[in-house]
């Protein structure tokens, strides 16, 4: 009778993770085609024809070879359809143990019905694994014993592979590594293991370093931080206000376009007319541009800090769908019909290069659930820390600080947008839908005990 039993519930979570993988290719289906972004034709152009970009991650860009892009895109958005189902079901096993097979599929249509999640699992680009980082840190550093040698390892792997995938992500994980480590020290009673999430590191990096020198023959870990924090220097006002106070003695070649700057990041990354993009780009001479990094710290050490607190908060709060989510066809036809003619009908025949895709009404509900999500966040934590219920405290806990420390770690270190705090919205939701599931009264105010 066990036995029958855990064949019933292996069959169920089976269904269970199929069922939610289906929901969060939705909007994928619906587009007949898997959503694009500006960058996509840069990671295709690294994985499929071994360009080396430094400003795309070798790591996404060789598994869209890995998994057969050159023939379909689809195997990707399945695969991290499939990430996202397996790790947001093990988080619902050890948060609501008792949750059925509709309750984790409701769950899912909730998240498909008032988050953006599927518009970033369903997206070729490493956007979808932010979260992935989140909740795979979360399921190793607390609960790696419950998950058991098997599933700890697919964790592990899975956590490794989306922290490899994009240069935000292994600031990402470090962070919430220093945090679990100082909460280790602090509380020794709490169930918390810090090796799991340290392998999960350890295969980032393997990944990273080898992917790096399957493209270049060098081992390196990124060449293009530096760019992006200057970009963002330069939107700031940071950089015109250095070469005002320091040209012409300062010897910067760039004093004489002073008064020429772009005043937005990307436009100075990415536009025809910029200088950056005229001097090479990414694969330029980038010697300066440190140098200015470097003395605008030491002469303005205020006013570095008072922007980057300014640009984190603005972050943090800037998480609209749709950032950049809009019809692609005159940018990305030429790549498609160079590297995969097969795909191009289908690609053409999307809603999104149709122009159909429509994100103002969407928005009304996204970023209003984010923003009721983020409060009730804070309630749920509030409790935990009240009733001094550190293990209940994990999750909501870890989901705020990830929150914080990627909105630090974009707004810093390269300029604020909707969609990388977006990418990350719908954790408070689904921590929230665990913890109704898991007790109806979990955000009901604390009644104050009388004497």
């Amino acid at each position: 009778m066990a036995f029958a039993r855990d064949r019933m519930r292996t069959a169920q979570l089976a269904l269970g993770l199929a069922i939610l993988t289906a929901l969060f290719l939705a909007v994928a289906l619906w587009n007949g085609f898997p959503l694009v972004f500006y960058d996509t034709g840069g990671y295709l152009a690294e994985g499929l024809q071994g360009a080396f970009l430094a400003e795309r991650s070798p790591v996404y860009s060789l598994l869209l070879f890995v998994t057969g892009g050159a023939v379909s895109l689809w195997p990707v958005v399945i695969l991290q359809a499939a990430m996202t189902a397996w790790l947001v079901g093990e988080t619902a096993r050890i948060e609501a143990a008792q949750l059925s097979l509709q309750g984790l599929v409701g769950v899912g249509l909730v998240l498909m019905l008032v988050t953006g999640i599927g518009w970033y699992t369903g997206q070729v680009e490493p956007d979808c694994m932010t979260a992935l980082v989140v909740l795979g840190a979360y399921l190793l550093l607390f609960h790696s014993t419950v998950l058991g040698p098997v599933r700890a390892t697919l964790a592990a792997v899975i956590t490794g592979l989306a922290v490899a995938c994009h240069p935000s992500h292994l600031g990402l994980m470090a962070g919430l590594l220093l945090l679990a480590i100082l909460l280790r020290l602090m509380r020794r009673d709490l169930r918390l293991k810090i090796l799991p999430g340290l392998v999960a590191l350890a295969i980032a990096l393997g990944l990273i370093l080898a992917s790096n020198y399957a493209l270049t023959r060098q081992v390196f870990l990124s060449r293009s931080a530096s760019q992006f924090v200057f970009a963002r220097l330069m939107q700031d006002g940071i950089v015109k206000r250095l070469l005002d106070d320091t040209c012409p003695q300062s010897g910067y070649r760039l004093c004489a376009y002073k008064s020429r700057l772009k005043t937005r990041a990307d436009a100075w990354l990415w536009a025809p007319d910029s200088l950056f993009r005229s001097e090479g780009g990414f694969n330029g001479d980038h010697a300066e541009e440190g140098r200015i990094i470097a003395d605008s710290v030491r002469r303005y050490p205020l006013l570095q800090v008072e922007a980057a607190v300014r640009d984190s908060v603005r972050q943090f709060f800037t998480f609209k769908t749709g950032d950049g989510i809009e019809s692609q066809e005159w940018i990305l036809k030429p790549e498609i019909q160079k590297m995969m003619p097969a795909q191009l009908p289908g690609y053409l025949a999307a809603e999104q290069q149709r122009g159909k895709l429509r994100f103002v009404t969407l928005n009304m509900i996204h970023v209003t659930v984010g923003m009721l999500s983020l409060l009730g966040l804070l309630l749920l934590l509030q409790r935990a820390l009240i009733r001094g219920r550190w293990n209940e405290a994990a999750l909501p806990g870890l989901v705020l600080s990830a929150l914080i420390g990627n909105a630090i770690i974009c707004g810093t270190f390269s300029n604020p947008h909707d969609r990388y705090q977006s990418r990350l919205i719908w954790l408070p939701t689904l921590v929230l839908l665990l913890a109704r599931m898991k007790d109806p009264n979990a955000l009901r105010p604390l009644e104050e005990s009388g004497t």
